[in-house]
């Protein structure tokens, strides 16, 4: 008779341990968009793990935060894409679009950052991000094809903000995915400076704006 396999009684195995490691940052990001106060249990409850084994992994709640700052910061900061022949308007519904993919990071981030101690943290590791905001802006304006009254440093701040706002009711409402892709990139482009007309056929004109699963 042949022998039973021996049981595993060492660590778990590496990949094992990354792979719980990335259910607890991905459980984080859930729940805290929900409840930013939520307990480290929670969080473990929604990764399917012990608290235990978050402990294992976080020692405690800042620790967790902070690896989560840096993670969605990471994550969103791979929006900013190298300089393009690209109308400044497509550039900004694309930006709008990606955002969009990242939601539950950027809303983790978007509650940091107005908390104490990781607001400048979150300052810092969004600034890429927010200079690409600020550059399309100002290729916008200078080409004319948005709008002239507000200066473009303001401009991408409003559009920033029209972005966040979007993503809040989307996941306040629960929102179909595809109807969140399509109004988050009209909120953009209408703080931009396009009419609401306008800013829809732009979206239905350019593929690369199209709802498609897992976009952009």
């Amino acid at each position: 008779m042949a022998a039973e396999a021996p049981l595993h009684t060492g660590r778990p195995r590496r990949k094992d341990a990354f792979a719980n490691h990335e259910a607890i940052l991905d459980a984080a990001a859930v729940v805290l968009n929900y409840d930013m106060d939520a307990s480290l249990e929670a969080i473990a409850q929604q990764a399917g793990l012990s608290r235990r084994t978050l402990y294992g992994h976080f020692a405690n709640r800042d620790q967790l935060l902070e690896e989560m700052l840096v993670r969605g910061a990471t994550r969103l900061n791979r929006i900013v894409q190298p300089a393009s022949a690209l109308d400044p308007r497509v550039e900004i519904a694309l930006y709008a679009a990606r955002i969009w993919a990242e939601v539950d990071n950027v809303r983790v981030l978007a509650h940091l950052a107005v908390r104490g101690p990781h607001r400048d943290l979150v300052a810092r590791a969004l600034e890429p991000l927010r200079r690409h905001l600020r550059t399309l802006c100002e290729n916008g304006v200078t080409e004319g094809v948005l709008r002239q009254d507000i200066d473009p440093g303001m401009l991408a701040r409003l559009v920033e903000g029209a972005v966040m706002s979007v993503l809040e009711e989307a996941t306040r409402t629960f929102m179909p995915a595809e109807r969140a892709h399509r109004l988050v990139m009209l909120a953009a482009l209408g703080i931009a400076g396009l009419g609401w007309q306008d800013a829809n056929r732009l979206v239905d004109s350019i593929p690369a704006l199209r709802w498609r699963e897992n976009t952009p």
